[in-house]
């Protein structure tokens, strides 16, 4: 087992991995004290039995550029085949400026070809590859050095048996003529926009009971104040102030070290220096926010007039169409969607692309009266009117 510690090394297993119709690749990286991912270990796997190819890249050796691979994700010749993309493409993304293309996810082919919703990867090993998957290595600390043998072995193997994995999702794909599909739901993994985290928008993520627009000006300036300050000093935002804490400032609006002492969430390290300093500013601001710049809370669908007997039907119908696609129901229409569609909404993701066609087609002829339903056996079928 080959572990590459140079660049030039780097350099030549790419050189020979830009010869092949595809590379896989996985990371092994920590994030528990920092707030950006700290890259510990790459795996890169091409076809062939050869030992030689799969090995192992040690990112924290000294002097080695990861540049060479970032040449191989830019070159648009070789398919990038990941499992659940996200985390490892916002490595990439924040440390060059790279996105691999083309790039598939088989989590994401695996779903279109009928796996489940967010299926793991030891799932597919075991159903696909016909292996078991070593466990054993997997929370152990990957920046600590020398990597055991176990650890070796097991990060090695989420690119050998990714390799079978990739080529049985490619092949079934082809066959049912879904590629496109799968191109659609990469969209979002290959935007550039998903890994950026801009301070501003952070108070979105957060959870409140209250809609009260001055409530939530307080949430969004101590959710920017949080954010900016992760972000520069790379820890982790639960570390500066948790969720619970945040919110529970934004009702106490506490306006002195003082009153910020009485909190009963916040981390004693929040309660003096810059960050103390900081939570008072916030608050401060959003109390006084002019009402012009107060946001406004999505109510789009609160309280919507849903047809009941309509929702069931169209639950009847996904089902229907689960059944016939095999595809699980939850990636062509969350309840949410069909709560709309049954209040007359049309702003879906049901009714676009691919779901459209598997879904939303037949959804809105439901909606409009231009079908029904019959059963026949333990199946139901679709009768135009």
């Amino acid at each position: 087992m080959q572990t590459l510690t140079t660049t030039q090394a780097l350099a030549e297993f790419c050189a020979r991995a830009r010869q092949k119709p595809y590379v896989t690749v996985d990371t092994e990286f920590l994030r528990e004290r920092t707030y950006y991912s700290k890259l510990c270990l790459i795996q890169l796997a091409f076809a062939g039995d050869e030992e030689d190819n799969a090995v192992l890249v040690d990112p924290l050796v000294d002097g080695l550029s990861l540049d060479p691979l970032y040449e191989l994700f830019r070159d648009t010749n070789v398919v990038k085949v990941f499992h659940a993309a996200r985390q490892d493409l916002e490595i990439f993304y924040v440390d060059a400026g790279v996105i691999p293309d083309p790039l598939f996810d088989t989590q994401v082919a695996a779903m279109v070809c009928g796996f489940g919703d967010q299926v793991g990867y030891e799932t597919l090993v075991r159903k696909i590859a016909k292996q078991q998957l070593d466990k054993s290595s997997r929370f152990t600390d990957w920046s600590h050095r020398p990597l055991s043998e176990a650890q070796k072995t097991y990060a090695l193997a989420d690119v050998t048996h990714l390799r079978e994995i990739y080529e049985y999702l490619a092949a079934r794909l082809k066959k049912s003529n879904r590629q496109h599909w799968v191109a659609e739901e990469l969209k979002t993994l290959t935007s550039p926009e998903t890994y950026v985290t801009r301070p501003e928008d952070a108070w979105a993520r957060i959870k409140t009971r209250s809609n009260s627009p001055r409530f939530l000006a307080i949430v969004r300036e101590l959710a920017t104040f949080r954010e900016a300050y992760a972000q520069q000093r790379d820890v982790p935002r639960n570390r500066v102030i948790k969720d619970d804490a945040l919110v529970e400032l934004a009702s106490t609006k506490p306006t002195n070290m003082a009153e910020l002492g009485r909190s009963r969430l916040l981390l004693r390290e929040a309660r003096k220096g810059e960050i103390a300093d900081g939570i008072l500013k916030a608050i401060a601001a959003g109390v006084n926010c002019p009402k012009d710049k107060l946001p406004e809370p999505d109510r789009s669908r609160d309280k919507l007039q849903v047809n009941p007997a309509l929702a069931d039907l169209l639950r009847v119908l996904l089902k229907a169409k689960t059944e016939s696609s095999g595809v699980a129901s939850k990636l062509i229409a969350p309840a949410s969607d069909l709560d709309a569609l049954a209040a007359g909404l049309r702003d879906v993701d049901a009714l676009t692309g691919w779901r459209r066609e598997v879904f939303g087609a037949d959804a809105l002829k439901l909606c409009e009266g231009r079908i029904a339903l019959a059963a026949k056996g333990n199946s139901v079928k679709v009768i135009e009117i």
